[in-house]
């Protein structure tokens, strides 16, 4: 299993969406989003989504070079189109408006449709607090097939959709970033896992007959297995929260199988951006958050446990040791990008140099 640079593994995406169409500037954010995920610990949105993304540019489902497009814009509310273009250009620019919105208005509602893939929504979350907003974030998908099974049911009817609130940083304490998909894992981490050949914890799965299993190859080989909502019936609620508030709200729809064309992965998200200032005294209410959370984390750690965590500080343990150390990157997952370079142009041997 190679481990390599995340500046060089950020130029081998870069060169792959170049390859697939994309101006220098939006190879770049490609890059540096997917890149910035596997450094965070999250390589279900990291460089492993590529390959995807190629799939979906040769059908005609992933447009390059695409912008945001503006819908309705009345005061506080904003409705953006993402005109299925690569998510890491359309989330930072929809979350650029949301934001300019929020400073003038102190609040921002948000939708935005038809955006392909948006990838870790904790980097839209980020994008918000370095500008001292809090923003909350709740994201469907439609993709080639559902993939999550309801409650009490036995096959997949919708994604996993991820639910997000980032909350700026106090002066003891970095900022707080909720990113969770509302299964009890990520689609993308039972990718991870059927590459590595490893088993998903309890709880996660069931096979294709409703059996609860621990095989992540039910999800790959037919007939399909599903996945599982996280804490079982709140879990399947707030992922029907997010079909309601992010796809029947925004316009763009929810998972129905009429709009699955197999090949893309299309998001939508509603936002909510909010200026404390508009509040609350921001020096009071960093105390106050300061109080809190150090509280919190005084509590005793648990036997076998390290410390007491905040949302966040996983991705930062995460990033400074892949930033030391490198990128791992499983063997089979570093086989579908090569591929996928080659699929776009690319000459094989040397995308297979990147890993060297």
């Amino acid at each position: 299993m190679p481990t390599i640079a995340a500046e060089k593994l950020e130029g081998f995406v870069a060169e792959i969406a170049r390859a697939g169409g994309s101006s220098d500037a939006e190879a770049g954010k490609i890059g540096h989003q997917l890149v910035g995920a596997n450094l965070r610990g999250h390589d279900s949105h990291g460089i492993g989504m590529m390959p995807a993304y190629v799939n979906a540019l040769q059908f005609g489902k992933l447009k390059p070079n695409q912008h945001v497009s503006v819908v309705r814009d009345d005061g506080a509310i904003l409705q953006l189109d993402g005109n299925a273009g690569y998510g890491q250009v359309i989330g930072e620019e929809a979350m650029e408006k949301g934001i300019a919105v929020a400073k003038a208005q102190g609040l921002c509602l948000m939708s935005l449709r038809n955006s392909h893939h948006l990838g870790r929504i904790g980097a839209w979350g980020e994008q918000a607090t370095d500008e001292g907003l809090i923003s909350i974030h709740w994201v469907n998908a439609i993709t080639r097939m559902p993939l999550v099974a309801p409650h009490g049911g036995s096959d997949a009817r919708f994604t996993t959709n991820p639910y997000c609130t980032a909350v700026p940083a106090t002066p003891g304490h970095p900022r707080m970033v909720l990113d969770m998909a509302t299964t009890k894992v990520a689609m993308g981490k039972v990718r991870v896992a059927h590459n590595k050949g490893v088993e998903l914890p309890p709880d996660c799965l069931i096979d294709p007959d409703g059996n609860r299993t621990l095989n992540p190859s039910v999800m790959f080989d037919e007939p399909r297995g599903a996945m599982l909502a996280m804490g079982e019936h709140k879990g399947y609620g707030l992922a029907l929260v997010c079909e309601v508030l992010a796809g029947a709200l925004s316009g763009g729809g929810s998972f129905l199988p009429e709009r699955s064309d197999g090949h893309s992965i299309i998001n939508n998200m509603l936002t909510i951006l909010v200026d404390p200032d508009r509040l609350t005294d921001r020096t009071a209410l960093m105390s106050e958050l300061d109080g809190f959370i150090s509280y919190v984390k005084q509590s005793p750690p648990a036997p076998g446990v390290e410390e007491v965590m905040i949302p966040g500080d996983p991705e930062r343990k995460s990033m400074a040791e892949r930033l030391a150390n490198g990128v791992p990157v499983d063997d089979t997952t570093w086989e579908e990008m090569v591929q996928a370079a080659v699929q776009v142009g690319m000459d094989e041997g040397k995308a297979r140099a990147w890993a060297e």
